[in-house]
């Protein structure tokens, strides 16, 4: 064997490992590329939250305290206002902020807290609905003109959901729907809240389903339509 045998051999070795040129469009792609800048979960959850609240408060200031709010017990006042700020804050929390040392979103605790939130304010408003003299009363025989109430809280819930929306853009490549169901149920809770605190219907229909069931049909509604906006991609 001659001298120039293992240097031919290795030139030969380096011309098949060598990969194929890319072609004229993947280069073009690839020269089109800039820098993204990464998420930051805690961030977005205080914009969504901060942003939130300022939007009930903005609600509330328009449509003013319910007229029985002195007649009813304090306690209950300030303990289920606790509760349905404390839901809507722990789903959006789940929703948009990834476990420790992970971008993986918590989609099955989303969907836990999305289903036991919805149960929870539908319970809640059906079994403790103190009244006042000034407290009003629907009914069954009058319930369907409760909707008023249901429309107030989905409007409520468009803040939150919106912003988590935004904010989840490209970032959920698995389970969207049980994520979006988690923002549209912490959306929902802020809605029972603006509504807790201002509407003055006290019988168990109009709370219990209509309060509490405002949880049950924005985490629907945004299951539904979420996953729309958050499956796509930055472009």
């Amino acid at each position: 064997m001659s001298d120039d045998a293992p240097e031919a051999l290795a030139a030969l070795a380096a011309q098949q490992l060598a990969p194929p040129p890319i072609g004229a469009a993947l280069d073009a792609e690839l020269a089109q590329l800039a820098p993204v800048q990464p998420r930051r979960p805690m961030r977005h959850l205080a914009i969504a939250v901060a942003a939130s609240l300022v939007y009930a408060a903005a609600l509330l200031a328009i449509l003013s305290l319910r007229r029985d709010l002195h007649e009813l017990p304090a306690g209950w006042l300030v303990g289920a206002g606790a509760a349905w700020a404390c839901g809507f804050g722990l789903a959006l929390y789940l929703a948009l902020v990834p476990k420790r040392g992970s971008m993986t979103t918590r989609w099955p605790w989303a969907a836990a807290i999305a289903i036991a939130l919805s149960a929870a304010f539908v319970a809640l408003g059906w079994n403790v609905h103190p009244s006042g003299p000034s407290s009003g009363y629907l009914g069954w025989e009058h319930f369907p003109r409760g909707h008023g109430c249901l429309w107030l809280g989905l409007v409520t819930a468009l803040v939150p959901v919106g912003l988590g929306a935004l904010f989840l853009r490209g970032a959920l490549p698995v389970r969207s729907r049980w994520i979006a169901a988690a923002l549209g149920a912490g959306g929902g809770c802020l809605g029972g809240l603006v509504l807790h605190m201002h509407c003055p219907i006290a019988d168990r229909w109009h709370v219990g389903l209509i309060h509490g069931g405002v949880v049950v049909v924005a985490a629907v509604l945004a299951a539904l339509i979420v996953p729309r906006a958050t499956d796509r991609a930055f472009e």
